[in-house]
């Protein structure tokens, strides 16, 4: 199993239309062959921010892949690329982490 943490910085004021891109596409992502999990996270509510805090631009995607192939078939997907053509400008950073158990 494959999983992938992905840390998104969306530009100031801006996660929440990043988010509703995002969320629009978790459906798509859900029915690709080989997705086990994927969701966007943000800071736990009623925690005072700490070194670990992400932020208000920030949000972290998690992801479970069934295996590699499964991976890269989703980066090479079409509505992979619609939503990396519509969030583009609203983005400041995009950090991925690719991991398997050991």
């Amino acid at each position: 199993m494959i999983h992938v943490i992905a840390i998104i910085t969306a530009k100031p004021g801006l996660r929440a239309q990043v988010l509703e891109a995002f969320q629009a596409n978790v459906p798509a992502v859900l029915a690709e062959e080989g997705c086990i999990a994927y969701e966007a996270t943000i800071d736990a509510a009623g925690l005072p921010p700490s070194r670990g805090s992400v932020g208000d631009d920030t949000f972290v995607v998690i992801e479970r892949w069934a295996s590699v192939a499964a991976l890269q078939a989703h980066a090479a997907a079409p509505h992979m690329a619609a939503y990396g053509a519509k969030v583009k400008d609203w983005t400041a950073s995009r950090t991925i982490h690719v991991l398997e158990a050991v």
